[in-house]
């Protein structure tokens, strides 16, 4: 998985028919790009998923369904990035696996627990956005709190004993280098298990079945958005509000299948063995990882700052819980006070 980005794999150093020599200045390449890119990603996704947790937690008041969806996401992506982005990071910068056999089996089984976490939790906001607006009276007595930790419980559930195999399928690899043995976290092809099979049940689990979900449950909703009543005329304010809706609902949509597209199709090539191996396609993989990874980062701003309800608790927890009205006059106690009408669209998104 996204672990298998050692030097012997990624860079052709070694693999089953022997060492393939010295490549320094990618490997000077590597070693500036890599720490820089990826302690910026690492830092985000620790930034923006940790500030929705606190503001969730930090405030009962906004125990909704929308927002459990929510925190449950930023929770996904929050173990994303602590179990993703340092290990692989470590992985492109150093010639072998240091931290042994139990950790690489956990962190490439936490890879692939928490890569579908994530999508899969984007499926069911998605559907929960689909019933508020499609079903909006009927589905009330489904869209509940109650409801909503049972959705998640059992994916978390589904998700992490599936995920098994990828533990028992990886382990730590020896070979040779510059004279001396190292060791690489790599797929076992001696387990009895595939690794093309192994990538491309990947692809599809976490990025085409749960896109697909996504993209339907999101034009269904847009098809009944812009379905007008029979013999209505439309408001200019609610035209405005379902062009702002459909705008964030084709920006969530292209933000999953942009970020997540080319390491997925890297990791199927390669499981192929088609990836050529070249400076080139190495930076390639680097960038595809790092735009992977900023999705991660992204999610908190699509999902919550974007909504004026996250952004007042937001203020509230800064302000350590003082009321807006407490502020000195002719700050922004209009903006944040301020309520509109048409923002019930918005407030589904």
């Amino acid at each position: 998985m996204f672990g298998n980005t050692t030097w012997n794999d990624t860079f052709g150093w070694y693999n089953e028919s022997g060492y393939h020599g010295n490549v320094t200045n990618i490997e000077k390449i590597v070693s500036m790009m890599v720490p820089v890119f990826f302690g910026l990603i690492g830092l985000a996704g620790l930034i923006g998923n940790g500030l929705v947790v606190l503001v969730v937690a930090a405030n009962p008041n906004m125990r909704s369904t929308t927002n459990l969806l929510i925190i449950n996401l930023a929770a996904a992506d929050l173990l994303f990035v602590i179990f993703c982005v340092p290990f692989t990071a470590t992985d492109y910068i150093l010639p072998e696996w240091p931290f042994g056999l139990m950790w690489c089996k956990f962190v490439q089984y936490m890879i692939v627990v928490t890569a579908h976490a994530s999508a899969y939790t984007l499926v069911l906001m998605s559907l929960d956005r689909f019933l508020a607006v499609v079903h909006p009276i009927t589905s009330m007595s489904i869209r509940t709190e109650k409801n909503a930790v049972i959705a998640i419980t059992v994916a978390w559930f589904i998700i992490v004993t599936t995920a098994i195999p990828v533990a028992i399928s990886h382990g730590v690899l020896h070979y040779p280098s510059r004279g001396g043995d190292y060791t690489a976290c790599l797929f076992l092809h001696t387990e009895g298990y595939s690794l093309i099979a192994f990538h491309v049940s990947f692809f599809l689990s976490s990025y085409v079945v749960p896109l697909t979900l996504i993209s339907m449950l999101y034009v269904g909703m847009l098809a009944r958005l812009w379905k007008g009543a029979p013999g209505g005329r439309v408001s200019a304010e609610s035209r405005r509000g379902k062009k702002r809706v459909t705008r964030m609902v084709v920006v969530v949509v292209l933000a999953f299948a942009i970020c997540w597209c080319p390491i997925q199709i890297i990791l199927v090539l390669k499981s192929f063995d088609v990836y050529e191996v070249t400076h080139a396609s190495i930076i390639i993989q680097i960038v595809a990882h790092v735009l992977a990874y900023t999705n991660s980062c992204i999610n908190p701003v699509l999902y919550a700052f974007l909504s004026d309800n996250f952004r007042k608790a937001f203020r509230k927890v800064v302000w350590c819980g003082k009321p807006p009205s407490l502020l000195p006059q002719g700050g922004p106690q209009t903006k944040t006070t301020r309520t509109g009408n048409g923002t019930s669209n918005a407030d589904v998104l």
